[in-house]
């Protein structure tokens, strides 16, 4: 009975989450929280990494709710994406490859946003902000508030969190999906830049 309760409330909370209900997004995630981390540190034994990592999950899960079966227990669907986040971070790790941050990072470095400064390269970082911030306004309205608030006003995570009346952890998992689509968006028009 305790079982078919849990998985009700799951049912309820994920109904909203797919109709884009941030408040269940952050209930789902409060929920799991801990024992999505815990899982990920006992797999790469570092507090800093399996953070990380807890918040790729459940940005995995979130991008792909549309694929949840409710056949399943969510928790039980939720730990196989957390174990695959981890075997990639695991296999990525050994051979050594570019992080998703480090490239999205290379892009915004790419945009040469020089700090010498002369008349043809303002015009040039003024048009590249113009764009930058283009890009961001089409993205969903909650993405790009958050990429907003942390990158064009530098606000810190508790900053956002408070502006939004949003969880941290809830930012974090946002600001990740947020820079997946950017990065995406950019890789898309890349030529244009």
């Amino acid at each position: 009975m305790e079982v078919k309760a849990h998985n009700t409330i799951d049912n309820e909370l994920l109904t909203a989450a797919k109709k884009g209900d941030q408040k269940a997004y952050t209930a789902l995630m409060e929920k799991y929280k801990k024992s999505v981390y815990h899982l990920i540190l006992k797999i790469v034994k570092t507090p800093e990494d399996a953070e990380d990592l807890t918040i790729e999950a459940f940005a995995k899960a979130f991008d792909h709710l549309d694929q949840y079966s409710a056949d399943f227990a969510f928790s039980t669907w939720l730990y196989k994406i957390t174990s695959n986040t981890c075997i990639d971070f695991l296999r990525k790790k050994s051979i050594d490859k570019v992080s998703l941050e480090k490239e999205g990072k290379a892009i915004l470095d790419n945009l040469n946003f020089s700090t010498h400064s002369n008349p043809e390269m303002d015009l040039i970082k003024s048009q590249r902000i113009d764009k930058l911030q283009h890009v961001v306004s089409s993205m969903d309205e909650i993405f790009s508030r958050v990429i907003a608030l942390r990158y064009f006003k530098e606000y810190s995570y508790e900053e956002i969190s408070e502006e939004l009346n949003i969880p941290v952890g809830t930012i974090k998992v946002q600001l990740h999906r947020a820079k997946k689509i950017l990065l995406e968006k950019f890789m898309d028009e890349k030529d244009k830049w």
